[in-house]
């Protein structure tokens, strides 16, 4: 490779580093990330290719499908905007970092000339002690100017220079926090009546559902839903807990919510006027019959006060169990058998088959989560925060005072983010001063 051809490469690969972390990069990277996430909330996900096409038609079933719109969080061009935005932000705070540090020290180092340059000034000050005290200033330190002539100089919020970078700190944690949560987070749903034991998930624990309760209003509007669980490792292993909707706990390194709750029953099935099985459901629960699993009966819904209004089909008047009915649906080998509504003292018949409903109780859900990477993203919030905090209340003021020939002196203030608002502040406050010393 020639040296002019070596000179070409590297002044590409430098133009193509400082164009990946550049502040317009930055901001195109996170327009196209909020833009994704706004498209993932509009779209419900982890459904199959039949259901979308339902939904939206085949065209746009087909395009979501190949973009990868049923799983947003975990396809291609998710994790590639995610990479090249902690990539953006993690080398700007890295080349940003020396350049601070020695702004950090500087602000506390007094350069005459820079302050008196670029500073707002006031003459004709008797009183430097009172005149630093008037700008909220702290105790200067002496010294001298080229020409011999004694100063006084003062910093404050030297640390609002971090502001920007701490919350830039901050957005990579809660990208990489919320980016490897999804890729590695546990998330079950487990629905149960009191006194059912369930599995939770593949994670070997079992949920036993100990109580269950409605907290109503005088109005009879719910007020609030409490469970009280118990979670045991198999292992001889328990541990209890009381939840209820926004008061999770945490039980085995898990997260136990109380998250919502709906209408169960009892299924009964005979067979020739025999008990073959029975079955707590919960609505979207189906049992297969115990000999001949092919036949499954499905629990579609269930009506605590059943009206059936014309036009718009079943519903419930009420929440009260004035009138419980049950909605089913009959499945053999795949294919629909039939479907209606079921009262209290009807039997539905399929052969030599009868099945009743009965026991309508209210189920709870309890979704149980587990995502090592919160406290990242925890953290990275608190940091931008901080950052925000640093950047807009904690603005670094530099203040010399030069005394002259006459005996007063000069004040210089420089303030790079204050702009016009604190060249006023400065100016009335040492004026102020001025007319109350005379």
């Amino acid at each position: 490779m020639t040296e002019e051809k070596q000179t070409t490469r590297e002044n590409g690969l430098k133009r193509a580093f400082q164009f990946l972390t550049s502040m317009p990069f930055a901001i195109a990277l996170l327009i196209l990330l909020a833009l994704a996430c706004a498209g993932a909330s509009m779209i419900t996900q982890g459904q199959t290719l039949n259901w979308y096409v339902a939904q939206y038609g085949e065209r746009t079933a087909s395009l979501i499908m190949t973009l990868s719109l049923d799983d947003a969080f975990h396809s291609w061009w998710f994790i590639l905007i995610s990479a090249f935005l902690c990539l953006n932000l993690l080398f700007c705070n890295l080349i940003r970092l020396p350049q601070l540090i020695s702004r950090t020290k500087n602000e506390k180092n007094v350069n005459v000339t820079a302050v008196t340059a670029a500073g707002v000034s006031v003459e004709g000050i008797e009183d430097a002690e009172k005149a630093f005290a008037r700008l909220r200033m702290p105790k200067p330190e002496e010294g001298q100017d080229e020409e011999g002539r004694k100063t006084l100089y003062a910093s404050k919020n030297r640390i609002g220079l971090w502001g920007a970078w701490v919350c830039h700190l901050g957005i990579l944690l809660l990208i990489l926090g919320f980016s490897l949560g999804q890729f590695t987070k546990e998330d079950y749903a487990v629905y149960g009546v009191p006194g059912q034991t369930k599995p939770v998930g593949e994670t070997g624990l079992q949920l036993t559902i100990d109580d269950f309760e409605i907290g109503l209003r005088e109005d009879d509007t719910v007020e609030q839903y409490t469970a009280r669980i118990t979670a045991s490792n198999g292992a001889g292993r328990e541990e209890k807990a009381e939840i209820s909707v926004n008061h999770p706990a945490r039980m085995f390194g898990m997260t136990f919510y109380q998250n919502s709750t709906g209408w169960a029953a009892r299924i009964g099935i005979t067979k020739d006027g025999q008990y073959l099985q029975d079955a707590v459901l919960c609505t979207g629960e189906f049992v297969p019959v115990k000999d001949k699993e092919d036949l499954i009966v499905y629990f579609n819904a269930f009506y605590p006060d059943y009206e059936l209004v014309q036009g718009q089909g079943p519903m419930t008047r009420s929440g009260n169990l004035n009138n419980p009915a049950y909605l089913y649906t009959v499945y053999y080998r795949g294919e629909v058998l039939g479907m209606n509504v079921l009262m209290p003292d009807e039997v539905l018949t399929i052969d030599e088959y009868e099945v009743t409903f009965s026991e309508p109780q209210p189920y709870t859900v309890i979704q149980v989560k587990r995502d090592a990477f919160t406290p990242l993203a925890f953290a990275g919030g608190i940091l931008v925060m901080l950052g925000l905090i640093l950047a807009f209340y904690l603005i670094p003021v530099r203040v010399l005072a030069r005394k002259e020939e006459d005996g007063t002196w000069t004040f210089y203030g420089l303030c790079q983010k204050g702009g016009p608002l604190f060249r006023e502040r400065f100016e009335n406050d040492l004026k102020e001063l001025s007319h109350a010393a005379s």
